[in-house]
C-alpha cells in the first residue's frame, strides 16, 4: 500500500511509466524495485552477480525486468532514474552512465526519504551503531510513539514504505555504504558515534570512509541536531561539516545501565538520550527503559558459564575498535580472546598495546593468521587453529573459573561463515557442547 503523499511524489519525479534502474539485488534493492513498481515505473534490476540464489532471483522477477553480468551503458541508456543499493559505488560505474544527469542517479536511502513526513533520526559510526539505534527505538517506544527502526539492521526503508503502518519518528542505522552515494539525505537529528578503520577493504582510505560518514550532517539545517561524541572533535572539530545545531557528548555516566557493560556503552547510552531529547523522553523514563535495556546478540552477549568460566559473544565485534573496547568491558577478570576472519584493516600492533593487562591468551583461527600472529605474540601467548571450534576447545583447556572466553574476532567472517550471526551461532553450539 502506498501513501497519496508518495504517490503524487512519484508523479513530481516523472516516475509513473518511466524506466527506473536499480542496481544490485539484495535487500535493500530488492525494496527499492517493489516500491518502483508499485510507484507505476518500468523496473530493471541490474547486478554484475551471475550466480544470484534462485530465490532472489523469483523475488526480483515479480517487480522488474533482471538482467546480470558485466554492466553495460545500454543497461542505462532510457533511464529516468537510477537507484543505487548499498555497497554500490558510484564513482566505479560512472563509465557506464553516459548521458544520465547526476541528478537521475539516487540511493536507495536517499530515494525511501523522499517519500517519508516523520521526523528522521539517523545513527552511524565505527562501532555501537546497532545497539544505539536500538536504545534509541526503544526510549521512543516505551514514551508512547509509534516508531520505526531499520536501514542498515532489519529492514530497509523502501519497504517500510511498502509494507508498514506510518511511525511517528524513524530510526535509522546508516552505513558509510548507504550514505557514500546520497547527496540530499537530511535527517533530522544526526548521530556520529565514532570512526576507526572500517571497510579499507572497500573505502580506498580513511579520508573517504570519514567523507562518506560526513554526508550524514551535509543538508541539515540550523533546525535540525547534530550529536556527535567528543572523541571527534579533533578529527572534524575544524571543518564545516554542518548547519545544524551540535551536541558534543561524552561517556559521562548519567544512567544506570547494568546490562551495557564497558565505557563504550556508556557512550552509546548518552548518545542515545541525547538523541530522544527533543521527541519529549523524559529523564525518569529514560532511566527505568536504560536499567531493563540488554544488549543486543552477538553484541558483548553473555551466553553462559562452564566450569565456571563466562563465554561471551561478541561476534559484530568485525573491527580492531570493537575488539579494545569488548577487552576492556571485563574489569579484572584475565581474558581468553578468539580472533580470525576477513580481515577489514586498523593497526594490530596498537591493539596488543591497548589490550595488553587485560588479555591472557589469544586464540587464532581461520583467516588473517599472518597478519595478527607476528604483532600479538609480542604481549600474548598466541596459538592458531583452523577452526574457531578448535581455538575455542584450546582456550577452555587454559582456563580457569573466572575467566572469560571472549568471541571478538575483529574481521567480517566471510573466510569461513556467510555472516556475523553464523558465525555467533556456531560460538554457541560450541559452548553448548563444552557445558
Amino acid at each position: 500500500m502506498i501513501t497519496q503523499s508518495a504517490r503524487k511524489l512519484a508523479q513530481k519525479h516523472h516516475l509513473e511509466g518511466g524506466r527506473a534502474i536499480v542496481v544490485g539485488a539484495g535487500k535493500s534493492g530488492v525494496a527499492a524495485a517493489r516500491l518502483l513498481h508499485a510507484l507505476g515505473a518500468k523496473v530493471r534490476m541490474v547486478d554484475a552477480n551471475e550466480a544470484l540464489a534462485p530465490q532472489v532471483t523469483a523475488e526480483v522477477e515479480r517487480y522488474a525486468e533482471l538482467q546480470t553480468g558485466p554492466h553495460s551503458s545500454e543497461q542505462f541508456t532510457d533511464a529516468d532514474i537510477i537507484v543505487l543499493s548499498p555497497g554500490v559505488p558510484a564513482k566505479k560505474l560512472t563509465p557506464y552512465f553516459k548521458g544520465v544527469p547526476g541528478r537521475k542517479i539516487v540511493a536507495e536511502l536517499e530515494f525511501a526519504s523522499w517519500f517519508i513526513d516523520a521526523p528522521i533520526i539517523a545513527i552511524t559510526g565505527s562501532n555501537g551503531k546497532t545497539t544505539t539505534t536500538t536504545l534509541i527505538g526503544e526510549l521512543l517506544e516505551k514514551s508512547d510513539r509509534h516508531v520505526f527502526v531499520g536501514g542498515n539492521i532489519g529492514t530497509p526503508l523502501c519497504e517500510y514504505l511498502m509494507d508498514m503502518e506510518q511511525a511517528d519518528v524513524i530510526v535509522l542505522e546508516v552505513s558509510s555504504f548507504q550514505l557514500q552515494n546520497c547527496r540530499q539525505f537530511k535527517p533530522d537529528v544526526a548521530v556520529f558515534l565514532n570512526i576507526a578503520p572500517n571497510h579499507l577493504d572497500y573505502h580506498e582510505d580513511m579520508e573517504e570512509y570519514l567523507e562518506a560518514k560526513l554526508r550524514l550532517f551535509a543538508r541539515q539545517t540550523p533546525d535540525d541536531l547534530a550529536v556527535v561524541h567528543e572523541s571527534l572533535k579533533p578529527v572534524i572539530g575544524g571543518r564545516p561539516f554542518t548547519e545544524a545545531e551540535v551536541v558534543w557528548y561524552s561517556s559521562a555516566k548519567r544512567f544506570d545501565a547494568p546490562h551495557l557493560p564497558g565505557e563504550h556503552n556508556r557512550a552509546n547510552v548518552q548518545a542515545a538520550w541525547r538523541a530522544v531529547q527533543r521527541f519529549g523522553v523524559k529523564p525518569q523514563q529514560a532511566e527505568r527503559i536504560i536499567s531493563e535495556f540488554r544488549p543486543l546478540e552477538n553484541r558483548l552477549e553473555n551466553i553462559g558459564q562452564a566450569d565456571g568460566v563466562t563465554f561471551v559473544n561478541d561476534s559484530k565485534a568485525t573491527t580492531l575498535e570493537a575488539v579494545a573496547a569488548a577487552v576492556k568491558s571485563f574489569g579484572s577478570s584475565p581474558v581468553r580472546l578468539l580472533m580470525g576472519g576477513k580481515f577489514k584493516g586498523g593497526d594490530v600492533a596498537e591493539l596488543a598495546r591497548r589490550m595488553e593487562g587485560h588479555v591472557a591468551q589469544v586464540g587464532l583461527y581461520g583467516g588473517s593468521r599472518d597478519i595478527f600472529e607476528g604483532p600479538l605474540k609480542k604481549y600474548f601467548p598466541v596459538s592458531w587453529d583452523e577452526s574457531m571450534e578448535a581455538a575455542a576447545k584450546r582456550l577452555f583447556a587454559h582456563s580457569h573459573a573466572g575467566d572469560v572466553i571472549l568471541l571478538s574476532p575483529g574481521t567480517s567472517s566471510f573466510d569461513q561463515y556467510p555472516n556475523y550471526k553464523e558465525r555467533g551461532d556456531d560460538f554457541k553450539r560450541i559452548f553448548g557442547e563444552l557445558k
